[in-house]
Order: structure tokens, then C-alpha cells, then sequence
């Protein structure tokens, strides 16, 4: 029944050109049912340790309707690759306002922004705080307000941060600062200052696509094998790599595929990245939010080879299509917000 199932909801996707074909298909029994009352809000991220247990991170923002019958999963949900959970835990009052994006570093620690707050915390793989930085509800702003303007300069504050990333050879810690600020922020394990760079771009610096300058939100932050840094550009829709000092490196455009998105300037195309499994990461995947689909590009050139997915709530489509992670086996999760909501699996079939 299982397996039938599956075969109902396959998508092909097709590569045009030389390389392998990946074909992806929806797992619509993944996860498993959740203990009885618990209920998704929006989830904010989604990411994969060494173990392939397979962690979101929820808002709990449940509705009013829905807390007279249901109660919101922790913020922390760890699954196993069938779908069961296998730990949770998360206290609302210390963890970050709307939580947003997760990365496992090489202990497997989870590390976690939010984009209503101003700080980023790593947790041990048991749950147990281990470093925030920041300050909570203290923001780099004029005033130190979230209503406050944007510094961009703090070394010991930030201003709603996206994510983080932490560097296997060193510990130190990638910020993507983020919603308010439009910098990468270094810190050390310590959580000592380090670095940073990018700046705020205007309109005539999205178009030329200066190096360095961020339209609006720096939504995710990875770090290939090689060392190098991604951070997303989403409304300027491309993902800018660098160097570890800040050296821009390259630009990964994400271009339009849908002329139907009424303003793709606001939401931007490039909201996540992730990369296969394999060392060389052949394959480098974005979540395009504004068309609700994935991007599957060679990781090399940066070119798009095909995409998956469409607007929608049916098994294998998207709604506020948000975050992405990749297990050991080149499966793909991705994490929806707004009213998606959820988490969906998508089997690597064939390459």
C-alpha cells in the first residue's frame, strides 16, 4: 500500500543536458503521524545531521481554532529517516522568536536564528543550550528596537539573523544577519566577534549586481566542502558565494521560470540552498519561493539543469516553500511556512 502510494505522487525531473538525470518522488506517508493532539505551525527550517535524523524547527504559532483541539509541536522535532520522532524539546521562552533555518555542525550541535529576534543559539544533539549569541530582544539598531533602523555594525548584537553555519576546521559561526541587518557576521566558538561583510543594496546595485550587497533579506547561509560561503541574496535572487574573509568568490543566479508571480522582486527566488551528498557536491539544490518550486543545478557552472513543483497543498507541492536539506542517501526535505505548514519528503529514485 506503501509503495502505491508513492507510485501515485512520482515527479520526474529531467535534466537537458549531458549529465545524470535525477528523478525525485514525493513520500506523501512521511513523517509518520504525530503523537495525538500535536499539530505543525510554521515551520521555520529543516536540516539533517550525521546520523540522518531529520530536525525542523517550529514556530508554534498555532491559531486560536486550532488551540481549542491541538497543541503545537515542540520547537525542536528530530525524526528518523522513516518518519518516527526520535526527540524533542524547545522551551518557548528562551528559544528564538519565529525561528528560522537550521544547520547541524560536524558534534552534531543544532544551531538555530530567528527572524523575530536577535540572537542565534546552538543546542547540544540532546537539547541542551551550549551558546547564544546575542541578546534577546535586543536588536543592532538605533535604539536597540526591532522597529529601530538597522546598524549593520554591532559586534555583540544582531538584528533578526536567518541562520548560522559553523565551520568544521575552526568552530567559528556564520551568521546570515539577515532580515534587519544585510551582513554575514563572523563569530569564533566562543562566541567572540571575528568579522563580517555585505551592505544594504540600492536599486541600481541590485541591478548591476554588486558583489557584496544584499536587496533586502540575506535568507540562508551554507558551507560547501571546499570552504566556501553561500549566502542568499533572495530578492536579488542569486546566491553570492564567497571566501571565508568576505572575498566574493562568485554569483549563482536563480533565474524566473513562472511569468505568473505577480511581484517576484518582493519575494526573490533564491531562499535556500543545499548540496548532494557525494563529496565533489555535483548537485546544488535551491528553493525558488516565489514560483514554489526546486531548482536542481549543476554545482560547477551554477546552471539550473531542470526544477520540481507547483503552487499547492497536494502531496509534492508547495505552499510558502521555505527551507531545504539533503540525508546521506541525496533524498530532499523541504520545510514549508505560512499556511504549507509542513515537511515533505522527496525520494532520490534514480541519477
Amino acid at each position: 500500500m506503501r509503495n502505491t502510494a508513492i507510485l501515485v505522487f512520482t515527479l520526474c525531473v529531467w535534466s537537458f543536458s549531458s549529465q545524470a538525470q535525477q528523478t525525485f518522488e514525493v513520500d506523501p506517508t512521511w513523517p509518520q503521524p504525530l503523537p495525538d493532539r500535536w499539530i505543525f505551525a510554521q515551520i521555520g527550517g529543516v536540516c539533517v545531521d550525521s546520523h540522518d535524523h531529520i530536525a525542523i524547527v517550529d514556530r508554534n504559532n498555532i491559531t486560536d481554532e486550532e488551540k481549542q483541539t491541538n497543541i503545537p509541536v515542540p520547537t525542536f522535532v528530530m525524526f528518523d529517516k522513516e518518519g518516527e520522532i526520535v526527540h524533542s524539546w524547545g522551551d518557548p521562552d528562551i528559544v528564538p522568536t519565529d525561528v528560522h533555518g537550521c544547520s547541524f555542525d560536524a558534534d552534531d550541535n543544532l544551531w538555530v536564528g530567528g527572524n523575530g529576534d536577535s540572537i542565534v543559539q546552538g543546542y547540544s544533539h540532546d537539547g541542551e543550550l551550549i551558546l547564544q549569541i546575542g541578546t534577546k530582544h535586543l536588536f543592532d539598531t538605533d535604539d536597540g528596537t526591532e522597529e529601530g533602523t538597522f546598524t549593520n555594525a554591532s559586534r555583540d548584537r544582531l538584528y533578526t539573523p536567518s541562520g548560522a553555519v559553523v565551520d568544521p576546521d575552526t568552530g567559528d559561526i556564520y551568521i546570515s544577519d539577515g532580515y534587519g541587518n544585510k551582513r554575514v557576521v563572523v563569530f569564533d566558538k566562543e562566541g567572540n566577534y571575528l568579522r563580517q561583510w555585505g551592505s544594504h543594496a540600492t536599486a541600481a546595485q541590485r541591478a548591476a549586481k554588486t558583489p557584496g550587497t544584499f536587496y533586502n533579506v540575506v535568507h540562508c547561509i551554507e558551507m560547501s566542502n571546499a570552504g566556501l560561503i553561500y549566502a542568499c541574496d533572495r530578492q536579488g535572487s542569486r546566491v553570492q558565494v564567497f571566501d571565508k574573509m568576505g572575498n566574493h568568490v562568485r554569483d549563482i543566479h536563480v533565474a524566473r521560470t513562472d511569468d505568473h508571480v505577480e511581484d517576484p522582486v518582493l519575494r526573490g527566488t533564491a531562499w535556500w540552498v543545499a548540496f548532494s551528498p557525494d563529496e565533489e557536491q555535483e548537485f546544488m539544490y535551491v528553493m525558488n519561493g516565489a514560483e514554489e518550486k526546486v531548482h536542481i543545478l549543476d554545482h560547477e557552472s551554477g546552471r539550473t539543469l531542470s526544477t520540481f513543483g507547483r503552487p499547492g497543498h497536494l502531496p509534492g507541492d508547495f505552499t510558502h516553500g521555505h527551507t531545504i536539506a539533503i540525508d546521506s542517501d541525496g533524498n530532499m526535505y523541504v520545510a514549508e511556512t505560512n499556511y504549507g505548514r509542513r515537511v515533505q519528503k522527496f525520494n532520490l529514485v534514480s541519477e
